[in-house]
């Protein structure tokens, strides 16, 4: 009979194989629940490195941004659970405008009714509904690069997920110049000023505040002109202001809500089913989406990111 000795079980001998392990662990916990797409994994780590590159140049101009990435690809992100969220929502939302832009020859970013911000009254004032309007297309098209890539606006990140962030960029920026004493105090006052500053930039959830208090009892025809535009951003940033949440927070919900769930979800606009239906058809089309398995929230935990990037 031969002796039966307890396994000492695997000692992996690298971080890649730990983390393939710990994907395949996840995978064989769950085999039958739906992972991430190529595109899904591209988009929101390209959503990472932008607003990585973005909070780091606002800490220190001289922050290799590409080699900082380059480490941190290698070793991990710091804090990736933290800023998985904020990309994948950013990233879904991104889809979602594309798919609805491509169907129906629309533009991304278009007007709702009653906001002519591109057709100022002869006297070239505004009205504090054009106004508001127009502040809310601007805090969307700060979530883009240069080049039409998406992107998370600093202006949108919760105060702590940015301070976390930009205290990460400064550890492994202190790591460059600790032998310098004057430039890692420096690096200490560029990050108070850095945090002043990101308290006062109004994002999404803001103009969308602004926004949905200005119209007042137009709000749902406003929201139905937005849906039936496939102008997401604006019925996005209305249900958000209506329920009091996160614009990225609100934006998941809507994503990953069954259609049964949408009427309560968007209650607070007092859209009536005939408003909703192009709404559920767009949603209802858009590939590899999160459904949730059920509740009017609507939240879904998002599959692990791999390595690729768009």
């Amino acid at each position: 009979m031969s002796e039966s000795f307890p396994s000492p079980g695997i000692d992996p001998p690298s971080p890649t194989l730990s983390a393939r392990l710990r994907e395949l662990a996840d995978y064989m916990g769950a085999p039958a629940a739906g992972r991430l797409t190529e595109e899904q994994r591209a988009l929101s780590l390209g959503i990472a490195r932008r607003l990585v590159a973005d909070v780091a140049v606002r800490l220190d101009g001289g922050i290799n941004s590409d080699a900082l990435w380059a480490e941190w690809m290698c070793g991990g992100i710091p804090g990736a659970a933290r800023l998985a969220g904020h990309c994948f929502a950013r990233a879904e939302e991104h889809r979602w405008r594309e798919q609805s832009a491509q169907r129906n020859a629309v533009p991304i970013l278009s007007e709702a009714d009653g906001a002519t911000v591109d057709a100022p009254a002869a006297d070239g004032i505004l009205s504090d509904v054009d106004r508001a309007y127009l502040a809310l297309q601007i805090a969307d098209r700060r979530r883009f690069d240069a080049r039409g890539n998406p992107a998370l606006a600093v202006g949108d990140l919760d105060a702590d997920i940015f301070r976390a962030l930009l205290l990460d960029i400064a550890a492994w920026r202190l790591a460059e110049v600790s032998k310098d004493q004057g430039r890692a105090a420096e690096l200490g006052e560029a990050v108070r000023g850095v945090v002043e500053r990101q308290a006062d930039e109004a994002g999404m959830a803001e103009a969308g505040a602004a926004y949905h208090a200005i119209l007042g009892d137009a709000v749902p025809d406003a929201a139905a002109a937005a849906i039936a535009r496939h102008n997401w951003p604006v019925l996005i940033a209305l249900a958000a202001a209506a329920h009091r949440r996160a614009y990225d927070d609100m934006a998941l919900a809507m994503l990953t809500a069954e259609a049964a769930a949408l009427p309560s979800l968007l209650a607070p606009l007092r859209l009536d089913r005939i408003a909703l239906a192009p709404l559920e058809a767009s949603l209802a089309m858009l590939p590899a989406r999160a459904v949730s398995d059920g509740g009017v929230d609507g939240h879904a935990d998002p599959a692990p990111s791999g390595q690729a990037e768009r």
